[in-house]
């Protein structure tokens, strides 16, 4: 049997695909009392703890005794805020780190130590013990209780302003879905009160919020439950019990704090209503917005609504970098042998068996088998990204065509217009199933990543030709708890199996960026290239997150999908129909010619770019240049040739653009009548390649033919080119916009100098400080903001252009290399037309 993916029930899947045995007897059900739900839960095999049923009566008496309570403790957290917010600021900020614990402690008696401490419960317990009844209640129920968390600066004042200066009722949704680990887990199991709905959402007072109506006596109320727009009574009694705690818990930590004023006096007319104070922003320790961080408060903060701009913002960008990726690999020869040996080093063949042994893939007599892997893998990878984030973004645009079409009809009291609602249900789908994508990408590469190959080894192969390849855990290693954890975080993403079910793609990579800023050790065990996959993965995190953030309605996103789930299954397949043509046609014995084109070996990619120009140099650029075209051009008439349906595709409408890449001209010797003369940019001084010359149906001389008349310079000793020159990057548009000249700092200049070195006027190049490449970016007008994984946003804030841009950090170390910087400044090109002569140093 499959290994199950999706752990929720489905009523109208076969009993097979449910995993229902053959042999079952559907007689065996006649004598379940189907009114009570011991007897039906105990007939389902469902083991743990049975939930209590009370009756409607205590459930009304609990409700309304937590809902008192409740009210009470915001009436008087909200006046002790409205006088003293500004001096409770102050004073915890000057509290030391113990100072702050202790009055945690005071009161929250056991407060858990570690950040999500339902995490490190679920981790302690088996399934079965949970089931049994958790020790763990409190890490499940108040999972941001946290000593680690509450006891930083910033978080308690967002935590008391938040809820002192907002009522109950607006966080009802966000504490349903704090305890959602705990309940899809079993370790919390609500009551059980059948024909019930309780009411919390649009509730204004104490006698409203955790109201109980029976269906017969209200025409909604059954509408209510079954469409989610309020709670099932056990779901209700959780989220008062956890609110009422919680905020008696603030009022003491008020009192606490102003431990000099009677508690009487706090809210006394001794004491005037101020203005509500300013909060700190969302930026990380070097002062730039960070997501990471972002993502810690949430909890803490307002919760968030959606914002369909930022998820486009998002996805465009990521598009973006899907095709810039595309284009370097078949521009720049560097880069491709750099990605080539990057994908290399992390197949699992290059790991060593139990014995000690290297694969036989790797033996000089089939290395040519593991080139062409590695060359399949690369088209994989930067194919799919592009076709994925390319329909992710389309979905993102139509969903705020229609958010904006409908945004007069949109209220909370009101379901979304039909329209809207499938689009946000089919855009959630998608999101789901693309994910995969970049979580067997990890599978594969985790593992075999050199910094992890201590950790992992291989079996050795029963069949030397074969491409399955069993990894097992080391034996004999010691992990750290650091290391631990990561590898606990790394395979629960991998093995896309029950606990990322229970977790949830979002809070894992919370959890999972959150110990990689926090522990270097762990830090320093992810690859660049895993932080890369990480990062696609955070992209869709984030867009999911925002999804869920749009209450009330995102409660009933699960619900409401039944209904159309056959549909989207239709539409992802027919999306990835084309793709069903290319991945045989990448197979291993049909690329392995390509493959030995594309290995790097010999320096048949060396391309020195930094050098002044010599024929020397001329030829070595070239000579790279003809290589990697050679490798493309096969690539491209294999593909026409074997997945014609490819046509279809963003990759295709990618690779049909009149985009060129950027060619060396011929060296001409130079001559003595321009002996002064220097060329502004060595990259005005190329020929214009298109960017597929199969795509595009071009030949090799229709190229050629966009050369423009030649700039002529000359060297005293005949070192340097003159070379024919074409318009640089341009074929997208015959009047570009003029470009503005920025008046920049000395640092700011040092670094697009590099970007856009030009050999024959700069010195040497050398590399750039990832702090002064973010200093530069700010300076000229964008704002910059941390992603996941290395990935960070940069978007047009002072410039007369919307779209935004995702560069990476380098990892592990803070300095971007020449070749690295040489790319973003080509990036930067393509994407607002930038160029070295933009830039220049501000007066003094």
């Amino acid at each position: 049997m499959q290994p199950r993916r999706d752990f929720r029930f489905d009523p109208f899947k076969s009993d097979q695909e449910l995993g229902i045995p053959e042999d079952f007897d559907d007689g065996e059900l006649d004598g379940i009392d189907w009114s009570n739900p011991e007897s039906f839960l105990g007939a389902m095999g469902i083991g743990g703890p049975m939930p209590k049923m009370p009756t409607p009566a205590e459930v009304r008496r609990e409700a309304k005794g937590e809902s008192r309570e409740i009210f009470a403790s915001y009436d008087t957290l909200s006046k002790i805020l409205e006088r003293h917010e500004a001096t409770i600021q102050k004073r915890w900020s000057k509290k030391t780190r113990q100072q702050r614990l202790q009055i945690l402690l005071n009161a929250w008696p056991g407060m858990p130590a570690s950040h999500r401490p339902d995490f490190e419960a679920l981790r302690k317990e088996s399934k079965e013990q949970r089931e049994r009844g958790t020790r763990y209640k409190e890490h499940f129920m108040w999972p941001y209780i946290n000593q680690e968390d509450l006891s930083q600066p910033k978080v308690m004042p967002l935590l008391l302003n938040s809820r002192g200066r907002h009522p109950p009722p607006t966080f009802a949704a966000t504490d349903n879905d704090s305890v959602h680990l705990g309940l899809v887990s079993r370790a919390l199991v609500p009551v059980f009160l059948n024909e019930h709905v309780m009411v919390l959402h649009g509730a204004t007072t104490a006698e409203g919020y955790g109201k109980l109506i029976a269906w017969d006596d209200h025409p909604d109320a059954f509408e209510w439950m079954h469409t989610r727009k309020q709670f099932l009574p056990g779901e209700g009694l959780l989220i008062l019990e956890v609110q009422a705690r919680l905020m008696e818990f603030l009022v003491d930590c008020c009192h606490e704090i102003l431990h000099e004023i009677p508690p009487a006096d706090l809210i006394s007319d001794a004491y005037p209503v101020q203005p509500e104070p300013p909060l700190k922003t969302d930026n990380d320790s070097s002062g730039f917005a960070s997501l990471a961080v972002m993502a810690a408060e949430a909890p803490y903060r307002l919760p968030e609504r959606l914002d369909l701009a930022r998820v486009e913002s998002l996805l465009e960008a990521k598009k973006s970098a899907a095709e810039d990726h595309v284009w370097a690999l078949r521009e720049d020869p560097a880069y491709f042998s750099h990605e080539f040996l990057e994908v290399k080093d992390h197949r699992q063949e290059m790991l060593k068996d139990t014995q000690g042994r290297s694969h036989p893939v790797t033996n000089k007599l089939r290395e040519h088998l593991l080139w062409a892997r590695v060359t399949g893998t690369m088209l994989t990878d930067a194919y799919i990204s592009l076709e994925t984030f390319t329909e992710l973004h389309r979905q993102a645009q139509h969903l705020r065509d229609l958010q904006d079409k409908y945004k007069a009809e949109i209220s909370p009291k009101k379901d979304l217009p039909e329209e809207y609602m499938v689009a946000l249900l089919r855009f959630r789908y998608f999101l789901e199933k693309t994910a995969k994508s970049p979580l067997e990408r990890l599978k594969m590469v985790v593992v075999s990543s050199p910094p992890m190959q201590k950790f992992f080894v291989r079996e050795p192969p029963t069949d030397p030709n074969s491409t399955k390849i069993r990894i097992i855990p080391r034996s004999g290693i010691k992990k750290s708890k650091a290391e631990e954890h990561l590898i606990w975080l790394l395979q629960n993403l991998w093995e896309d199996e029950y606990n990322l079910f229970l977790i949830g793609l979002p809070h894992l990579m919370d959890e999972l960026e959150r110990l990689l800023q926090a522990s270097p050790e762990a830090d320093v065990l992810v690859s660049a290239h895993v932080i890369k996959i990480l990062g696609d993965l955070s992209i869709m995190a984030q867009c999911s997150r925002q999804l869920e953030l749009y209450q009330p309605w995102a409660q009933r996103f699960e619900t409401a999908s039944v209904d159309h789930v056959d549909k989207f299954k239709e539409e992802h397949a027919q999306w990835g129909k084309p793709w069903a043509q290319f991945l045989p046609a990448i197979r291993e014995q049909n690329l392995a010619n390509i493959g030995r084109l594309a290995e790097p070996s010999g320096g048949k990619f060396a391309y020195p770019f930094d050098k002044r120009r010599t024929k020397d140099t001329v030829e070595a650029l070239r000579r790279a240049e003809a290589n990697l075209d050679a490798v493309w051009d096969k690539i491209d008439e294999h593909l026409r040739s074997k997945a014609p349906a490819l046509q279809g595709t963003a990759v295709n409408r990618f690779l049909s653009k009149p985009r060129m890449l950027r060619r060396t001209a011929e060296w001409v010797e130079p001559t003595v009548s321009t002996k002064n003369k220097k060329t502004a940019d060595p990259d005005l001084d190329v020929l214009n390649r298109p960017l597929s010359n199969v795509f595009l149906d071009h030949s090799e001389d229709k190229a050629q033919g966009s050369k423009v008349q030649p700039k002529v310079k000359t060297k005293t000793k005949g070192v340097s080119s003159a070379k024919p020159a074409a318009a640089p990057e341009t074929a997208e548009s015959e009047n570009p916009d003029p470009q503005p000249t920025f008046h920049v700092d000395a640092r700011t200049l040092k670094v697009f100098r590099t970007l856009f070195f030009n050999p024959e006027v700069n010195s040497t190049p050398g590399s750039v400080l990832w702090n002064d490449f973010l200093h530069a970016m700010v300076a000229t007008g964008f704002q910059a903001e941390k992603l996941y994984g290395s990935v960070w946003q940069f978007s047009p804030t002072k410039l007369d252009v919307e779209r935004s841009i995702h560069f990476h950090e380098p990892h592990p170390k803070g300095k971007i290399p020449f070749e690295v910087a040489r790319r973003h400044g080509r990036r930067l090109t393509r994407a607002y037309g930038w160029f070295g002569g933009m830039f220049v140093l501000k007066k003094k």
